[in-house]
């Protein structure tokens, strides 16, 4: 005779997020933060590529490069905002199975294209500075196409076997996963067979991704900045810091809270399952509100035509 109270599933059908275990009851309070920040990076986002669309003196690589990243970003918080927010607000916690492996590979492979916007980011300020007379000629138009072409590739097809192996293993224990998205391990800890292939690969992807891009990106700016300390004037030195601030900034705003993640995840046994949730979504949610906030005060050429903007609707 079965156990009443034991459910068997083989590939259920859906999904059941609990959203932030043990904290239910603070759920409505929690998705307060969660909501203003997915607005202001919806806001801040459309508003770079509105002034980048609208401001020919802005159809530059630095800038589409810039575009690149606020879709991206675009992507990222939409892939686990609303989903999230209709648990706490409404208790939809169901998620068909497909849906929830979509949701894992949107997650992951935008993460990715993020990364490489950012070396792609970094090799144009390289040339920028360090080869000024020849950017025109280095980053044509193709060359800028190729390039994000390259970055869009890469994240997709890195990430595709993720979702696939995942989506293939037998899941009999429960279908409930204790967050409040389809975070990859989450999901496929439920399964009923061997899942170390799958872990490796997530595993070695999460680590070299970053690792490999943040190489590269730490090799353009040591060319940097040994091109900047020969600028023969302090004010030159400072311009070229300044052309690199809001794309350093950047990076710290996405790099930081990956390792910061990533650290807590090592030694989650110590670290609560409810922080633990809540930094895994800090961490799709703080970049793609900040990115345009830096870009926005940093970069002079946005910060004008953005008060241009504002002054002109208010007159």
């Amino acid at each position: 005779m079965s156990d009443s109270n034991t459910t068997t599933f083989t590939n259920p059908s859906i999904f059941i997020l609990q959203g932030i275990p043990g904290l239910e009851a603070a759920h409505g309070w929690i998705s307060i933060p969660f909501c203003v920040m997915y607005i202001v990076a919806i806001l801040g986002n459309f508003t770079i590529l509105y002034i980048v669309k609208r401001e020919p003196s802005l159809h530059e690589p630095m800038y589409y490069f810039l575009c690149m990243l606020a879709v991206t970003d675009l992507v990222l918080s939409t892939s686990i905002v609303p989903k999230t927010l209709s648990i706490f607000w409404f208790n939809s916690r169901e998620i068909d199975f497909g849906a929830c492996f979509t949701q894992v590979y949107f997650i992951n492979s935008f993460a990715a294209m993020e990364s490489g916007i950012f070396v792609a980011m970094a090799f144009d300020r390289y040339v920028a500075i360090c080869h000024p007379l020849r950017h025109s000629t280095i980053l044509t138009n193709s060359i800028v196409a190729k390039i994000c072409v390259a970055v869009v590739l890469r994240g997709f097809m890195i990430i595709l076997p993720i979702p696939i192996m995942g989506s293939r293993w037998p899941y009999c224990k429960t279908n409930i996963i204790p967050h409040s998205y389809c975070k990859h391990f989450s999901v496929v800890s439920l399964a009923c067979a061997d899942i170390r292939p799958s872990s490796y690969y997530s595993v070695c992807v999460t680590f070299l991704v970053p690792s490999v891009d943040g190489f590269f990106i730490a090799v353009s700016y040591i060319q940097i900045l040994r091109a900047i300390f020969r600028l023969p004037t302090k004010d030159a030195r400072l311009k070229a810091f300044g052309t690199c601030g809001s794309h350093l900034c950047a990076i710290s705003a996405f790099y930081i809270p990956d390792l910061f993640v990533s650290l807590m995840q090592r030694v989650g046994s110590n670290v609560p399952l409810p922080v633990l949730i809540l930094m895994s979504n800090m961490y799709l949610l703080v970049p793609p509100m900040l990115h345009p906030i830096i870009y926005g005060v940093r970069t002079k050429q946005i910060r004008d035509r953005l008060l241009w903007i504002v002054t002109q609707k208010r007159a």
